[in-house]
Parts: structure tokens; sequence; C-alpha cells
């Protein structure tokens, strides 16, 4: 297990689950196979945007770490009201409302460890798989019809400016968009931190929730519980590293993302050569392979809604 540390920002601010960055791409095309990242590219252009930004991150950060030893959830409890916007099209793009309720119930189970698959934890786990006890509640839904064939992740979709939909009340509503991303992409979110005009979720139409376009291996909504978790100020497992470190200490240290669906146990060859976790939500692997947070990663989350944290408005 590693020590809590204090991870670097430039690794940190922004995630996009990708296989490669093309923007300008058509992608009506196959499923995805592999998740992927092109974070680093993204953090680039919003550093250059806003050099604040490192300072505000690194103060979260120093919040978030001596938090998580005494922080707990406001009250017992946050329940997340979410505003979903989507942006189509094509009538596939249109995804429905059933659809997105969906992945309103996969969050709901997911961060409150009543996932049907929960109980495949490994026993060498099982002190640490956590019950989050963060619930989301569907508020509204806007729909956009739009002439763009995608989006790409400079936020264009959240503007209205560039065609799309700015964000509703983003400092006490979590804001969800639905669109067609292009270039492989199959989410991204922003960190605690960033400004509250662009602060939310977006997910590719194909990969929201469980039904309707939702493709295979990521048909699971578990890119909204991997995005969300990054919204909420988790890092990847693997700390963005070989070897890296995710700043929670119950997390095994990981050599680097992992695909697909690993065969049990998976060791490591970091320090201790531990195993890895790869069943965790913030690894890579696919929809049915992850189904797990942990009692460090629930501190982490916990910290950003108690009083003075970065998301403290969506405290009860």
């Amino acid at each position: 297990m590693k020590k809590i540390i204090l991870c670097l920002v430039a690794s940190t601010l922004l995630f996009s689950c990708q296989n490669d960055q093309n923007e300008s791409a058509d992608l009506e095309t196959s499923a995805i196979t592999r998740r992927g990242c092109a974070s680093q590219e993204v953090l680039e252009a919003n550093m250059k945007a806003d050099p604040t930004l490192a300072i505000r991150m690194n103060e979260i950060e120093n919040f978030t770490k001596n938090r998580m030893l005494t922080g707990k959830l406001v009250n017992g409890k946050v329940q997340i009201p979410v505003i979903v916007n989507v942006l189509y099209k094509t009538a596939a793009q249109n995804i429905s409302d059933a659809q997105i309720q969906s992945q309103i119930d996969v969050l709901n189970k997911d961060f409150n460890a009543a996932n049907s698959d929960f109980n495949k934890v490994p026993a060498l786990f099982s002190g640490v798989k956590a019950n989050v006890e963060i619930s989301f509640v569907l508020e509204k839904i806007n729909r956009k019809s739009t002439t763009k064939t995608s989006w790409g992740t400079q936020d264009a979709m959240k503007k209205t400016s560039t065609g799309g939909l700015a964000p509703t009340s983003p400092t006490t509503k979590l804001n969800l968009w639905s669109c067609k991303i292009g270039g492989g992409i199959l989410g991204y979110a922003q960190f605690p931190g960033g400004p509250s005009s662009t602060d939310g979720v977006v997910i590719d139409s194909q990969y929201f929730g469980l039904s309707g376009s939702a493709n295979a291996p990521f048909n699971l909504g578990r890119t909204g519980t991997h995005e969300v978790g990054h919204w909420m100020n988790l890092r990847h497992i693997w700390g963005d590293a070989n070897c890296g470190s995710d700043s929670v200490a119950d997390t095994p240290t990981h050599n680097e993302e992992n695909y697909g669906v690993p065969a049990y146990p998976h060791y490591s060859t970091c320090s201790g050569k531990p195993v890895e976790m790869t069943m965790n939500y913030m690894d890579y692997t696919d929809d049915n392979a992850m189904y797990m947070f942990t009692l460090g990663q629930k501190s982490r989350m916990a910290a950003i809604f108690t009083s003075g944290g970065p998301r403290a408005a969506f405290g009860i």
C-alpha cells in the first residue's frame, strides 16, 4: 500500500477516456474496445489558458490530504441533483429518457455498493471495499439538435457560443453532457478547481447508461462512474505514472493502467509486488470488470464536500 502523497498537478487536472485524439474525425463507426487517456494534451491547453489553475489545484490537494484523515460526508450523506444536457445530430445520439435514467441508476448503485457485482470483490480487498454513500437525483434533461459531427475535448459542448448547452447552476448541480465527442473518446471530466462555466462530466452518447446506443464492452454505465469519480477528485489508480500514486493509502501500487478483463490475481512488479486492484472503478478495465471503490477513495471524495471544500455547496 502506498503513502498518501501530493500528486503532481501537471498530471491531474482533466481526464479524457480515448484511444487517440482526432477531434475532426466522424466516428460513427464500430465500438471502442479499449480505454485510453489524453489528459496531458487537455491539461496543457487549460494551463495555458489559466495560469492560476495550478495554484488552485495545489490548494485543493492540500485541503483534501488534511481532510481525508478526519473528514466525512456532510450530515453523513450527500445527494447530488443532476442536469443532463443532450446534444444530438442523429436519432441515436438523441438518447432516450430511459437511457439517461439508467445512467443515474448506475451511479446510485455504484456509489452505494448496491451494484450486483459488488460481491465479486476478492477477499484480499474485502476489508477496504466501500459504500461511498453519495446519491444522485435526475432533476432535468435539456436537449438541443446540432449539425456538429463531433465536439472534441475543448468544452465546446458546454458553451452556447459554440453551439452547445451551458451548465445549469454548476456550483450546486452536477451537469452531464451526452454528445458525440469524436476521436475515439469515451468521456472526460473536470476536476474540482476548474471554472464553474465548464464544470461537469462529458460522456459520449454511445457509452451513456445501459440501453439504446450503449455499446459493449462499455455498456454498463461505468464510463459515467469513472468520470464522476474524477469530478469528485479521484485520480487514476496507477497515478498516471509507472508505479505512481493516486494519493489514496488503501489502493495497491499499479505498474500502469489495465485493460479488458484481467485474470485475478494480477501482480504488480512495483515495490512489494502487490496484487493490483484491477476491479477498481478508477482503472481502465472493461465495464464488467470494474465494481468497487475503497474506503480511502471514499474519504478523498468526502473531503471535497466538507466545509471549505471545493464542492461544499453540494453538502446537505
